[in-house]
């Protein structure tokens, strides 16, 4: 069984996952890296809620990847750099475990569910846990 998603459910799942999940990151020795220059034009250029007078930083990551930019993923076991682009979200979307999917689709996510998505988006495959 396959679940199809559109370009705008994977980024939109993708941010759900950077919203629920991304301190999950820190425990296996993973950083985001993001140039100064980058994050500050892409903070400017979100669209905020009427409800708040600034973005939360994962809107801006996400509007990193939309203009076209990227982030570093820094990996301080390794010493490897993860270069996170909307291209590689897009294409590593597909390979997301189908029960994380499914729990995302059906709004039944969980912090257990966000790590499995960001984890396939960096390596393509959930390693840790």
């Amino acid at each position: 069984m396959t679940l199809q998603l559109s370009n705008e459910e994977k980024i939109e799942f993708f941010h759900n996952a950077l919203c629920n999940g991304l301190g999950y990151i820190q425990h296996y020795g993973l950083t985001i890296d993001v140039d100064e220059a980058i994050y500050a034009k892409a903070r400017v250029n979100v669209q905020t809620p009427k409800f708040s007078s600034k973005p939360c930083y994962e809107d801006v990551l996400i509007q990193i990847l939309n203009e076209g930019d990227s982030f570093t993923i820094q990996d301080s076991e390794s010493e490897e750099n993860h270069v996170i682009t909307l291209e590689l979200v897009l294409s590593n979307m597909d390979k997301v475990p189908m029960d994380s999917l499914m729990d995302m689709k059906n709004e039944q996510d969980d912090a257990e569910t966000a790590d499995a998505i960001i984890q396939s988006v960096i390596f393509g495959e959930v390693i840790y846990g």
